[in-house]
């Protein structure tokens, strides 16, 4: 019992640190736009991982890296961190973050409808009832909560494709066996390159201020790097993998609470409802809960 009490203890951890994040975002995006925060977050990212492969001594691993492996970074670092952290930073930048959040959260369900065309799965009637609960989550979400209140229609969409990018990037990672340390170093390695190409193009690369470049390794260090590590540790310890993976359903509810508490952002009951929503579809497609009904056999 002592593993599965650390397991959750370090899983708790995890889910703190991912909580904080949306209030993280929203402090950043009022110090630089959401180019400079992608930027700033990747390459706070990309250090603290190397450091990280540094302290448990796969640095070798480093130096075993063959073009396979180099063609798998190239395209999971197009996905992420670059394309989703894009896409999402700019519609947080559009969205409050009570709305931005949970839409996001909708990357389970992406996932898969994703799989399948690209894993062969078949959508059978309890991933098709999940996704109609997500669909509602997303509309009572996206009606702002206030009679004659508008939300951001391009944000929204922003924020939906975030997810969709998500559930990509995880069929890639499903596909990539590599030590898994190593391989996201290498993919936000090349993930960086993009995220300054891109800006070379399209945007003036600046310094942003003290306060938006600390936000912004906040975000690249318990959004992108450390968190990441802690939760697969979580997993790994746990002897009952289920009990703890469920506790990443608090993530989003914690994080509404923080949304209030730390930006002021009065939470909508619409925002509310239709999280619970969410992650009610998510919950039932994973086998986690079961609907009245759902599961009876017809009488013969």
């Amino acid at each position: 019992m002592k593993n599965q009490k650390r397991a959750v203890l370090t899983a708790l951890t995890a889910v703190l640190f991912w909580a904080t994040v949306a209030s993280a975002f929203k402090i950043a995006l009022g110090e630089m736009d959401h180019y400079h925060l992608l930027l700033f977050s990747t390459l706070s990212s990309v250090i603290i991982l190397f450091l990280m492969i540094l302290f448990q001594g796969k640095s070798s691993v480093l130096m075993k890296i063959n073009s396979v492996d180099l063609r798998f970074s190239t395209l999971a670092g197009l996905f992420n961190p670059f394309a989703y952290y894009l896409i999402l930073f700019k519609s947080y930048s559009l969205l409050p973050a009570q709305i931005a959040q949970p839409l996001n959260y909708t990357w389970p369900i992406m996932l898969v409808l994703l799989s399948v065309p690209f894993l062969g799965q078949k959508a059978d009637r309890k991933s098709l009832i999940a996704l109609i609960m997500c669909l509602l989550g997303v509309v009572l979400i996206s009606s702002g909560g206030e009679p004659g209140q508008t939300v951001n229609s391009f944000g929204v969409f922003l924020a939906l494709l975030s997810a969709v990018v998500w559930g990509a990037y995880w069929i890639i990672n499903m596909k990539d066996k590599r030590e898994e340390s190593v391989k996201l170093f290498l993919n936000f390695l090349f993930g960086l390159i993009y995220v300054v190409v891109y800006g070379l193009i399209f945007s003036d690369i600046t310094l942003p201020s003290v306060k938006g470049l600390v936000s912004a390794a906040y975000v690249g260090v318990f959004e992108m790097g450390i968190t990441f590590f802690l939760w697969s540790k979580a997993l790994k310890m746990a002897e009952s993998t289920a009990s703890v993976s469920t506790l990443a359903y608090l993530s989003p509810l914690l994080s509404l609470v923080l949304i209030a508490l730390v930006l002021k952002e009065k939470i909508a009951l619409t925002t509310i409802a239709g999280l619970l929503i969410i992650i009610g579809g998510i919950l039932y497609q994973k086998g986690i809960i079961i609907l009245p009904g759902a599961n009876r056999r017809n009488p013969r």
